[in-house]
Parts: structure tokens; sequence; C-alpha cells
């Protein structure tokens, strides 16, 4: 079920949880938009998406580093965009990340982006999609949501 939702607050409670749980060395700027930022979303399913992002962006620093959020509207949609200042991913791989079993990780199964692409796809009609990544500076992934 997909309810009127204020973005901002859920991102808000991610990021308080996995600030407690995470490295000292790792800031969180997770930027308020000047207005209310709602979507239609499953607060459930966008949650573990955002967690799924964050975490593994907590990965990629190897527990030092920036993870960053921000977003806006843009016409009709609601745009977010979860940065981070770790590993980074080569262009090359930038559809790959989202195909099941795909992991830089030891452990794990790969089915976290994929899965996070469905959620954003199938079940909130939107996008998700790596916006920008560097090799050893950092990435940022955009989710396209309808307003």
């Amino acid at each position: 079920v997909l309810e009127d939702t204020n973005i901002y607050d859920e991102l808000e409670e991610v990021k308080d949880y996995l600030q407690r749980r995470s490295p000292r060395k790792v800031s969180f700027v997770f930027e308020k938009p000047e207005y209310e930022v709602r979507a239609m979303v499953n607060k459930h399913l966008f949650v573990w998406v955002i967690e799924n992002l964050v975490r593994n962006s907590l990965d990629a620093m190897d527990g030092k580093g920036t993870s960053g959020c921000k977003m806006y509207r843009q016409n009709t949609n609601v745009v977010i965009e979860m940065s981070d200042t770790g590993h980074g991913i080569a262009a090359s791989k930038f559809k790959s990340v989202f195909k099941p079993g795909y992991s830089t990780k030891k452990r794990g199964w790969g089915l976290g982006l994929s899965l996070a692409k469905r959620v954003i796809q199938e079940y909130h009609n939107g996008d998700i999609k790596i916006a920008e990544s560097e090799v050893g500076k950092g990435t940022t992934f955009r989710i396209v949501l309808k307003s």
C-alpha cells in the first residue's frame, strides 16, 4: 500500500538509526529541503531501499567519510540523491550493479541493489540509477519518484 509520506522524515529516521551504529569517522549530511517533500510510498519498502543504499555506502567508505542525501522536486517528481565518499564505481559497471548476484563484497549474495531497483520501479513506479561515480572519490545514486 502506498501512502502520502513526508520523504525527509523517513530519510531522517534511517539516518538517525544508522548513524548510531556507524564508525565515528563517518559523518552524515542529510540536507533538509526548504519545503515539505511528499510522495506516495510504501514506508517499509522505501525505508529498506534507503537503508540498503546507506549500508552499502558505509561498506564502501571503510569506516571514514561522508554519507550524504539531498532531495528536491523536479517538475512533478521527487528526486532523492544518496551520495558517499567511498570507493566509487567504474562507469563500465553502472548497469551491472543492479543485476542479481553482483557484489564486490566477500559476504552477501549481491541482491540488495537488484531488489532496491525492483522496489522502486515496480512498487513505486519510479526509477533508481547511478547518477555519478568516480573510482576513489565516491558515488551518487538518484531515486526519482512521482509525487
